[in-house]
C-alpha cells in the first residue's frame, strides 16, 4: 500500500471515529471531494480538540492554538508542530497529533485555503478560551459561532468554488455553519453548564436560542439553492436535515434523534 493510500485510509478511519454525523455526508462525495472535505474537516477538528480539552489549562490552550495558527500561515512545518505538542501527546487525540497528515491529504491547489480558514479558527478559539467562553450579547454569540462553525461554511464554499466553480454566498455559508452549531449548543446545554459554560446571551431564554438556530437554518436553506452539483447538494442537505430534525426533537422535550431516525433521514435524502 502506498503511503498516500494509507494516509487516505487513516483519514477516513479517524473521521469516522471523531464524527459519525459528518462521516456520513463526506462518504457520499466523489473521491476528490471526499479527500478534500475530509482533510479540511480533520484539520478543524484537530484544533477543536485543543479548545474543548477537559484537562489542559487555559493558558496552555491559548499557547497551542496561537502557535498553530502562526504555523498554518506559512508552509506547514510538521516538525515544529510535533515539537509543540510533544509534552502533551499522551493527553491529545490522534486527530490533533496528526494535523500535518491531514494537510498532506488535501489537494495542493486548495490546501492554502484550508490552512487559512483553520488558522483564523485557531486564533478565534484562543480568544474565546481567554474569555472563558462568556457570551454576554448576541454579537458575542455571532462572533463565537463564526469562529467555531461559520468558518466551516466559508471553507466549504472555497472548496466548491475550486472544485467546479460553484458560486455560493459567504454570508449564507456562515449562517449554515452557525445554524448547525446553534443546534449543537441547544443539545449540549446541560453538559456545557456542568463545565461552567453558558452560551446564552444575557437576558435570553432557551426559546431565544431556538429562534436563533431556526433563523440561521433558514439561511442554510438559501445557501443550498445556488448549488446544482448533486453530490455537493447531498453533502449539504444531510447535516441540514439532521439539524432541523434535532431542533424539532429538542423542542418536543427529547434529548436527541434515535439512530433509526438518523438513518431514515439520510436514506430519504440520498434516495430522493
Amino acid at each position: 500500500m502506498s503511503n498516500n493510500t494509507k494516509l487516505h485510509k487513516d483519514a477516513m478511519r479517524v473521521l469516522k471515529q471523531t464524527s459519525r454525523t459528518f462521516f456520513i455526508p463526506i462518504n457520499t462525495l466523489n473521491p476528490t471531494l471526499k479527500s478534500t472535505v475530509g482533510s479540511a474537516y480533520l484539520c478543524m477538528r484537530a484544533i477543536d480538540e485543543i479548545e474543548d480539552h477537559e484537562t489542559l489549562d487555559s493558558n496552555l490552550k491559548q499557547h497551542l492554538l496561537l502557535t498553530t495558527a502562526e504555523l498554518l500561515k506559512q508552509p506547514f512545518n510538521v516538525e515544529a508542530y510535533e515539537q509543540l505538542l510533544k509534552p502533551y501527546e499522551s493527553l491529545l487525540p490522534e486527530v490533533t497529533l496528526r494535523l500535518g497528515d491531514w494537510l498532506a491529504v488535501c489537494p495542493d491547489e486548495i490546501r492554502d485555503k484550508v490552512k487559512e480558514s483553520t488558522s483564523i479558527m485557531a486564533k478565534g478559539m484562543a480568544k474565546w478560551v481567554e474569555k472563558d467562553w462568556i457570551v454576554k450579547t448576541k454579537e458575542d454569540l455571532d462572533e463565537y459561532t463564526y469562529y467555531v462553525a461559520g468558518l466551516v461554511g466559508v471553507m466549504l464554499s472555497d472548496i466548491w468554488k475550486w472544485y467546479n466553480n460553484t458560486e455560493t454566498d459567504y454570508d449564507l455559508a456562515i449562517g449554515y455553519g452557525r445554524g448547525l452549531q446553534a443546534v449543537n449548543m441547544l443539545r449540549n446545554q446541560d453538559e456545557d453548564a456542568e463545565r461552567g459554560v453558558q452560551f446564552l446571551p444575557e437576558g435570553w431564554t432557551r426559546n431565544d436560542m431556538f429562534q436563533y438556530a431556526a433563523a440561521n437554518l433558514d439561511m442554510a436553506d438559501e445557501y443550498i439553492k445556488s448549488i446544482n452539483t448533486r453530490s455537493i447538494l447531498l453533502f449539504c442537505k444531510i447535516p441540514l436535515a439532521l439539524a432541523k430534525k434535532t431542533l424539532k426533537t429538542l423542542k418536543s422535550g427529547n434529548e436527541k434523534m434515535s439512530r433509526t431516525e438518523v438513518e431514515d433521514t439520510v436514506d430519504e435524502i440520498i434516495n430522493n
